[in-house]
């Protein structure tokens, strides 16, 4: 590790997240490749795993134990060998960017959180979990950690419902990486397309759980194109969570005749092809702290259609298409959408060009200001 010279000197846990790049990795991979570019004093603690990954941005780096990859083990890490390596580093700060933090430390604490749908939702998250992640916010206002959330929408849940004082919520929109996240080549889309023997698709991404609304989409899907010819595709992309009615509405629509696919996992490098490349990208959920893939598919020139739910028309705003989270809602806008290639254009030029606000420098400059206070 190289030392960072500064008065300040934040140790950034990336120890909790997954392997699969979903969301809150990506938050944390830009976080730290920016710091790199920034020159911000960031010292980066990773699980072995994950060590190439931020060695590649050239960051300080630290290297956390190999048993660290158990979950419970993780956190008695988390709670003891993460203040001790602060300590040594003689770091000023703790920042834990997934809602978990160290207890007992004599550092100050940064902590991340990226939504209060424990409380707005919780019938879409298992028991364990929501007993989980309310305790951990709770915790945190009633220590007054400083908190990062990713909207406004998520900083005015947290006030109300943790009775956080608002002056220790900084609001950090998450950014787009527009070197990765841009309109595919029509050769890219052509090439994809063929991979997966489909001409035309709307495409999802996102874990599968309750709360992204799969089933809705896949019914709305069902009615929107039904008498459509040729019918597009419905390629569901993202790790598989703990909706286990996704699988039989498949199952369902698959036998009706319709084309609908869990493609599972899609790796980075094919993402913007499945946005950019899709007709309409529908991402219908009950409720996000940010809307990350909205973002993203905004970027890739992708139509989009959502909901207005917490924070997603921030990140959207009037460059995408809205609808409510039932299934007959969800039909309604997607047939319209289907049947207006000239709104649809429309739509592409204004996505990408609102996405283009949203960077990861401005995320990280949100982030300094909070770090270094």
């Amino acid at each position: 590790m190289k030392p960072a010279s500064s008065k300040h000197l934040i140790v950034l846990d990336a120890t909790a997240i997954s392997a699969q790049r979903g969301g809150v990795g990506r938050y944390v991979e830009e976080l730290a490749r920016e710091a790199v570019v920034a020159g911000a004093p960031v010292v980066v603690v990773c699980q072995p795993r994950d060590e190439h990954v931020f060695a590649s941005f050239d960051c300080d780096l630290v290297v956390a134990p190999r048993w660290v990859q158990s979950v419970p083990l993780r956190f008695l890490w988390e709670q003891v060998g993460l203040p001790v390596l602060a300590r040594r580093l003689n770091a000023t700060v703790i920042h834990s960017p997934h809602y978990t933090f160290p207890l007992f430390t004599g550092r100050r604490r940064v902590v991340t959180v990226h939504d209060l749908t424990f409380w707005s939702y919780p019938d879409r998250h298992s028991r364990l979990k929501r007993i989980f992640f309310r305790w951990w916010i709770s915790a945190s206002a009633r220590r007054r950690l400083d908190v990062i959330v990713p909207s406004r929408a998520t900083g005015d849940e947290y006030e109300r419902v943790a009775r956080a004082d608002s002056g220790c919520v900084t609001v950090a929109y998450h950014g787009v990486d527009r070197g990765t996240f841009r309109p595919p080549a029509a050769s890219a889309v052509t090439r994809f397309a063929r991979k997966l023997g489909v001409g035309a698709w709307v495409a999802f991404v996102g874990t599968i759980e309750p709360r992204k609304n799969v089933v809705p989409l896949i019914d709305g899907f069902r009615s929107a194109v039904a008498t459509r010819s040729p019918r597009p595709a419905l390629l569901l992309a993202g790790a598989s969570g703990w909706d286990n009615t996704v699988a039989e509405a498949i199952d369902r629509a698959v036998g009706a005749g319709f084309d609908v696919r869990h493609l599972g996992y899609v790796p980075l490098a094919d993402l913007p092809t499945l946005l950019g490349g899709a007709t309409v990208v529908a991402y219908p959920s009950e409720g996000e702290g940010f809307g990350l893939p909205v973002l993203e598919a905004m970027s890739c020139g992708a139509p989009v259609l959502t909901t207005r739910s917490l924070s997603l028309p921030e990140v959207g705003g009037d460059a995408v298409a809205y609808s409510d989270t039932t299934a007959q809602g969800i039909g309604s806008a997607l047939t319209e959408l289907l049947n207006d290639p000239k709104r649809r254009a429309e739509m592409t030029r204004a996505a990408i060009e609102r996405a283009a606000g949203f960077t990861w420098s401005a995320c990280l400059a949100a982030h300094r200001v909070e770090w270094e206070r």
